[in-house]
């Protein structure tokens, strides 16, 4: 799913010149809330710390 995601935005950005620029400033835009940024590292890091204390 996520490659379909990343194909989609990948063929919007070729496509579309323009998207670039509005794409990182969107990303800009919403790195600078550190309690988003957070959350996404949270949620990047909880698959590898549940597999690792499992016993």
């Amino acid at each position: 799913m996520k490659w379909l995601l990343l194909g989609a935005l990948l063929a919007l950005l070729l496509t579309i010149p323009g998207a670039l620029p509005l794409a990182v400033a969107a990303v800009a835009a919403v790195a600078t809330h550190p309690l988003f940024v957070a959350f996404v590292l949270g949620a990047v890091a909880r698959p590898h710390l549940t597999r690792r204390w499992a016993r």
